[in-house]
């Protein structure tokens, strides 16, 4: 099969499978969105959730954020892993939004990656979520680990795996596109042992081919 044409199919059969493919976190508006992101990296989105149901009911604006006691919020986002270097960035990116943006989380990727802690993964993730603008590929470990073993990709660098899918991913679906994988990853693709054998794609995976 043409990789253009397998490409298709992939995209096509997942959307099949996991037609409610939707971001974990919970939040309720951009920075919260943002907040949560960051909180989420190497932690899992359960334990975000769990972490944020309280966050979120004391630290609602901006200014809550740019404002909060170092250590104090250290604390509070403990059990989310990194937490004092997640606090700094999270503290941080407050000030500057406070600051540059008039309070309000930016809508665009060239001014979300200049806030501390933020790369283009949280950016593409706050983006589509909150505003509807599609400007990329989130890739977070499941995506890198999935598109890889699908053979969408040959890299291993984030940016360089987007920009990869980027090519291979119609622009419309850039955007839902992370999800089927992390739906997949989680499901079927997982990383210590792949369940192969109950594999919706094993006829036209790479990796598949290998077992």
């Amino acid at each position: 099969m043409p990789q253009t044409t397998r490409d298709t199919e992939i995209i096509t059969r997942l959307e099949k499978e996991y037609p409610d493919a939707r971001i974990a976190l919970n939040y309720s508006n951009p920075l919260e969105l943002l907040v949560a992101t960051i909180l989420s990296a190497q932690c899992t989105d359960k334990t975000v959730n769990r972490v944020t149901a309280s966050l979120f009911s004391r630290y609602k604006t901006t200014d809550d954020y740019a404002g909060a006691r170092r250590e104090r919020f250290e604390q509070e986002i403990r059990p989310t892993g990194f937490y004092r270097n997640k606090a700094k960035n999270i503290i941080n990116a407050a000030k500057k939004i406070k600051a540059n943006y008039s309070g309000s989380v930016p809508k665009t990727m060239e001014e979300l990656i200049t806030l501390p802690g933020v790369a283009r993964k949280t950016a593409n993730i706050v983006l589509y979520n909150t505003y509807g603008v599609i400007a990329g590929i989130a890739v977070d470990t499941h995506v890198r680990r999935v598109s890889g073993r699908l053979g969408m990709t040959q890299n291993t660098d984030p940016d360089k795996i987007e920009k990869d899918l980027m090519k291979k991913v119609p622009r419309a679906k850039w955007g839902s596109f992370p999800y089927l994988l992390i739906g997949h990853g989680r499901a079927v693709c997982n990383a210590r042992k792949p369940k192969y054998e109950i594999c919706i794609l094993n006829d036209i995976c790479p990796s598949a081919f290998k077992e």
